[in-house]
């Protein structure tokens, strides 16, 4: 397959990690990177032997020699520069969240027409046991899906030797908290191991910001939540209830699970060693519940970002299909924007 030529904008902590990927995956040529702190872009690019580097992600763009971008920017200013790039017809990799809003991720629909544009929120997807459970499930071995839930809950590590960067808990620069940080995960994760079957219809959300006692966990004046709550109804009775929180006065409790009619699926959707997907097999009244572990192995972070660049690289030259596009991405985005409107007006959101 023809190498696509990539160019990376943002060499901070996440789009270093991508450069360092890519720069080792034979299918891509990594042609430049950027950064603001024309520096930084610099000091990356000797260290990977990349021939170019540029002070702004739109002087990147404009570079004819480039066909790919991944966008590893804060999400305040990730919608204009995927406009520019689909203007200049490049495909393009979002960071996550993909924006700011639905009416953002609209605009960039109408922009991307035939370019591909995929989602970083699918990340989790690329590991083998969510691969597994994607084929698991698509012989419904649930019977008729009820409730399809996660809790991730972490309390307070070691206080933090300098300040967490704003952006982090910022409405005005990454559109929310937790819940685009983390919580946009859960939701891809689930959605897509089921196929993106599942209609969400009505949300109620609560959200909250982080205790007093542990605000020095986060910048001065961040404004954005580290805990949420939120219920989704959805087409054909199923139920998603979905929390998570950073910073809780709690013991760390991670929970992903799918029950049905006919059993249950318990899941982890995070990386880790030992790993042990297990169902709960209720089909057969005279046997009562029997469980088994259908999946165990160990997983990391490399294999996540490896898998999620071959699949850009691949989806751009038509080999396979992007793992989460914009069309998935507005789903994800109508659940975080009901779920932040109806914390704020205490009522229930419909989604369309």
């Amino acid at each position: 397959m023809k190498s696509v030529k990539l160019g990376v904008v943002g060499c901070g902590v996440i789009g270093s990690i991508h450069i360092k990927t890519a720069v080792k995956i034979p299918i891509f040529d990594v042609v430049a990177v950027a950064d603001v702190i024309e520096e930084k872009a610099k000091i990356i690019a000797e260290e990977y032997k990349i021939k170019k580097y540029y002070s702004s992600g739109e002087k990147l763009l404009e570079d004819p020699e480039i066909e790919a971008v991944i966008l590893a920017v804060t999400t305040n200013i990730r919608k204009g520069l995927a406009i520019k790039a689909f203007k200049e017809g490049k495909h393009v990799l979002l960071e996550k969240p993909p924006a700011m809003n639905v009416e953002e991720i609209y605009q960039m629909l109408d922009e991307s027409k035939d370019l591909i544009c995929g989602c970083c929120s699918s990340r989790f997807r690329f590991l083998d046991h969510a691969i597994f459970v994607t084929g698991f499930l698509k012989n419904q071995p649930l019977g008729k899906l009820r409730i399809i839930r996660s809790k991730a809950i972490i309390p307070p590590g070691p206080i933090p030797k300098k300040t967490p960067p704003l952006w982090r808990v910022s409405k005005s620069i990454n559109g929310g908290g937790i819940l685009v940080n983390w919580g946009v995960y859960d939701i891809d994760y689930l959605l897509g191991i089921n196929d993106w079957k599942i209609k969400p219809k009505l949300v109620v959300g609560k959200t909250w910001q982080i205790p007093e006692q542990f605000s020095i966990y986060v910048a001065p004046n961040s404004d954005a939540e580290e805990h949420f709550s939120s219920f989704i109804l959805c087409e054909d009775s199923i139920v998603m209830i979905f929390e998570r929180g950073e910073c809780v006065p709690s013991q760390k409790e991670e929970i992903w699970e799918i029950t049905g009619e006919k059993g249950t699926l318990h899941l982890m959707m995070n990386v880790g060693k030992n790993k042990k997907i297990i169902y709960d097999d209720g089909k057969d009244p005279k046997k009562g519940i029997v469980s088994n572990v259908i999946w165990e192995g160990n997983e990391d972070w490399e294999i996540i970002f490896q898998r999620q660049l071959e699949n850009f690289a691949k989806a751009v030259r038509g080999k396979e299909e992007i793992k989460t596009d914009l069309k998935k991405s507005l789903m994800i985005q109508k659940i975080i924007d009901a779920t932040y409107e109806s914390s704020e007006k205490g009522k229930a959101i419909e989604i369309n």
